[in-house]
């Protein structure tokens, strides 16, 4: 059997030391996040966000699709990842969060490849149209299904579906866990159409791979 290294905060600490770095633009955009307060639990992590841009350069993607925004750090690691005439789309329900965002996708010279659609997530997936090459989905968990149901027929062959939070801080293996996680992780993983890894990146990152 192999042995599962015990991820302390130290050990944490030096696992995002030895990665790709946060550069000032982000670091930056993190440091306005994490003053709104008890939202700033929304935000990506920092080693996730070398994960976004790394698989998005791996899988050679052009075009994206973004369901939760927040204040634009994903965001800004997944453009990252795109070639200069790449797409992302994003999209989120406030104005206001995503707002913070658009000043550092201008710094960082990528706002040119995101497109910013505000407006109820559930109705712009149904209006999403054409072939992307990744998704990344952190918006309302009980949606989850459905945005897995939505979004993987327009992923192209090889393509990943990437979902956040899967791990709930670890309550999907309590009896009373969110129903809404263990839905989705019991339904990607019996799906037949897909290879499906689970990291314990961050609150939990689920890699969705079509076949």
């Amino acid at each position: 059997m192999g042995h599962q290294v015990p991820v302390t905060e130290e050990l944490h600490d030096y696992m995002l030391a030895h990665g790709m770095p946060l550069d000032e633009i982000a670091t930056e955009l993190r440091a306005e996040t994490e003053k709104l307060g008890n939202p700033a639990g929304m935000l990506t992590t920092a080693d996730q966000a070398g994960l976004l841009t790394t698989l998005t350069r791996l899988i050679g993607a052009r075009r994206a699709v973004e369901i939760g925004t927040f204040t634009g750090f994903s965001a800004l690691a997944i453009s990252r990842g795109l070639p200069d005439d790449g797409e992302l789309i994003c999209l989120d329900v406030s104005d206001e969060w995503t707002s913070i965002g658009r000043k550092y996708w201008e710094r960082a010279g990528v706002a040119g490849k995101i497109d910013l659609r505000i407006g109820d997530a559930h109705e712009s997936v149904a209006k999403l149209d054409g072939s992307f090459d990744l998704a990344f989905v952190d918006a309302d968990k009980d949606w989850y299904v459905k945005y897995f149901e939505t979004v993987l027929p327009l992923i192209r062959p090889n393509g990943l579906l990437l979902f956040d939070n899967t791990l709930a801080g670890g309550r999907v293996i309590d009896a009373d866990g969110p129903a809404d996680r263990k839905e989705f992780n019991a339904h990607v993983a019996a799906d037949g159409r897909v290879d499906v890894v689970m990291l314990g990146i961050g609150d939990g990152l689920t890699l969705v791979r079509k076949k």
